[in-house]
């Protein structure tokens, strides 16, 4: 019987695994992202996939290698930093790899970026199959991106794709990076949430924050958004029309200048407010292309939340 690749995406506030048989989901697992720092979230990593090989039906000794997207800077020995928004990860290298791989048996594991293993999940398993030219955007508590150009996924110098800090606006909304008018501070959920607050306490009436509370949630997660929007909540209504604007000018810009295929829309926020969000967009870029006449297709994602775990365990030979 094959052997299992284990895929895992790791967030802010949710850890995602699965395993692959034969290419195929066998298992999955979701957890939330422990606040208590690196060795919590480590172990809480390792218990979702040790779950997931569980829900397929096999031993963990039938494990081969597992691949990790996580966000933030990801070294050449599978260590993280830089990463905001996972507890412990901010600032000093973690050792991930390591101490993923000790506490699975000395099993192989590889970190990547994780919109680019989400990316990857896309076009070896998803929306991108067809596709030799795309662009992949993942609007979440940020907005990142990942290409594909001429069938090979793109790395530049380790920073390809990063379309959520290109600017849409000259000095406008301040960015969670701390520049400036970028395509994350009008289309992040964590702005989005920031920028909502601030407006309630100039006077805005919203109902975001009383549905964040009832929905249980310490954060306006995509889904209270979402909820928001359903009873036409005039701030959240507001924000997520700036957000499709952003997307409009950043999205049309990557068409003109690389005449792309096709452009996959997911993440957290894309992934929950579906094909009319993403219709939004193509909408608002559709004035700005220089060729209207060959659009690019503007696409949702097939994996949905699963396209990062998926394509982690892509990424090891899943």
């Amino acid at each position: 019987m094959a052997g299992l690749a284990a895929g895992v995406d790791l967030g802010g506030t949710k850890i995602q695994a699965v395993v692959l048989q034969e290419r195929k989901v066998a298992g999955s697992n979701r957890a939330e992202t422990p606040r208590e720092g690196p060795e919590a979230v480590i172990g809480a990593i390792a218990e979702s996939i040790r779950a997931s090989v569980e829900a397929a039906g096999r031993p963990l000794g039938d494990l081969t290698a597992v691949g990790v997207g996580a966000p933030g800077v990801v070294g050449t020995d599978g260590s993280v930093s830089n990463s905001p928004n996972v507890p412990g990860f901010e600032t000093r290298p973690v050792p991930l790899a390591d101490e993923l791989a000790n506490q699975l048996g000395g099993v192989q594991v590889k970190v990547d970026n994780d919109v680019r293993a989400a990316v990857l999940g896309e076009w070896k398993r998803g929306a991108g199959r067809s596709y030799r030219d795309f662009l992949g955007v993942f609007v979440g508590t940020g907005v990142g991106g990942g290409l594909v150009l001429e069938g090979k996924l793109r790395l530049g110098h380790g920073a390809a794709g990063e379309i959520g800090h290109t600017l849409v606006k000259d000095g406008g909304r301040r960015c969670t990076c701390g520049l400036y008018g970028h395509l994350e501070a009008y289309a992040g959920r964590a702005v989005i949430e920031e920028t909502a607050r601030k407006l309630q306490a100039e006077g805005r009436k919203t109902r975001l924050f009383r549905i964040m509370e009832r929905k249980g949630r310490d954060r306006v997660t995509s889904s209270v958004i979402a909820d928001a929007l359903a009873d036409h909540d005039r701030v959240a209504v507001e924000l997520i029309d700036e957000a499709v604007w952003a997307l409009g000018i950043a999205l049309s810009n990557a068409a003109n200048l690389l005449d792309l295929e096709a452009i996959i829309v997911g993440g957290g926020l894309g992934d929950r407010l579906g094909k009319p969000f993403v219709d939004r967009v193509a909408e608002a870029a559709a004035p700005r292309l220089h060729v209207p006449e060959r659009p690019p297709r503007f696409l949702t994602t097939e994996l949905g939340d699963l396209s990062g775990a998926v394509g982690a365990a892509v990424m090891v030979g899943g």
